[in-house]
């Protein structure tokens, strides 16, 4: 959806600098630290390739990735694409420098079996590098109580294909379900960071922009109130690493 020349004047005014897909962004730029060009990559949730911040192909030897639907064989991001899942990743131990995932974490149903199975596709030392919606925020709050229908009617309205939106269930979606995890499938955490920055969700006119920048500098006012920014980045290592 076209944006308007007022939510344009707010993104000017309030947020200078931001650029659209900042959140992918800030992912990429985690990857790009922990890639170098002979490392093994694996996009785990890569989809058909919508987000351009998620294209490795130059910068690493070898990108593969994994998704349920069958369009991330079209993906033009990866050197290999195979279609499965999570829980049981269709490639052998120890294959891969880096595992990433781009808001995959809200859905899937058995995040410690994932967990397990990105632990056994990763080297010794390897990254899990992933971002995530946050689910003390107000909209995975809302999306924890409104049905699939209306998320999928609500990112048509922002622009984005209704096949595109994907059930979502938060079960490893907070600093502690993260730790918990981490703790159980053998990774150890380099750093789980909390971000909120221009209020995506809420630029459709300017009363919901201003409610949602009230919010973003309420929230990065302390960082007593940390814990309900919107975006969840996770640097998990697989332990046991090589000396």
């Amino acid at each position: 959806m076209p944006r308007s020349k007022l939510v344009s004047a707010l993104d000017a005014r309030w947020y200078p600098g931001v650029r659209d897909n900042w959140d992918d962004q800030l992912l990429r730029d985690r990857v790009l630290a922990r890639i170098n060009p002979g490392s093994s990559v694996l996009d785990l949730g890569a989809g058909a390739g919508i987000v351009t911040q998620m294209n490795f192909r130059d910068h690493a030897a070898r990108v593969c990735g994994v998704d349920l639907d069958p369009r991330v064989t079209e993906n033009p991001y990866l050197h290999e694409a195979k279609v499965g899942t999570g829980e049981r990743i269709p490639y052998g131990d120890g294959e891969f420098d880096v595992v990433f995932a781009d808001n995959v974490l809200e859905h899937l149903q058995d995040p410690r079996q994932v967990f397990a199975e990105i632990a056994r596709v990763l080297k010794p030392g390897g990254w899990f590098l992933a971002k995530t919606p946050n689910r003390w925020h107000y909209m995975p709050i809302i999306a924890r109580l409104t049905p699939h229908w209306f998320h999928r009617a609500y990112n048509r309205r922002r622009g984005r294909a209704g096949e595109d939106t994907f059930p979502t269930v938060y079960r490893a979606n907070s600093t502690g379900q993260l730790r918990a995890l981490a703790a159980a499938t053998g990774f150890e955490i380099e750093r789980l960071e909390l971000v909120e920055s221009r209020p995506e969700y809420l630029r459709m006119n300017a009363a919901t922009y201003w409610a949602g920048f009230c919010y973003e500098r309420f929230v990065n006012s302390t960082a007593f109130l940390s814990g309900m920014r919107i975006l969840l980045v996770a640097e998990l290592r697989k332990a046991n690493a090589r000396p």
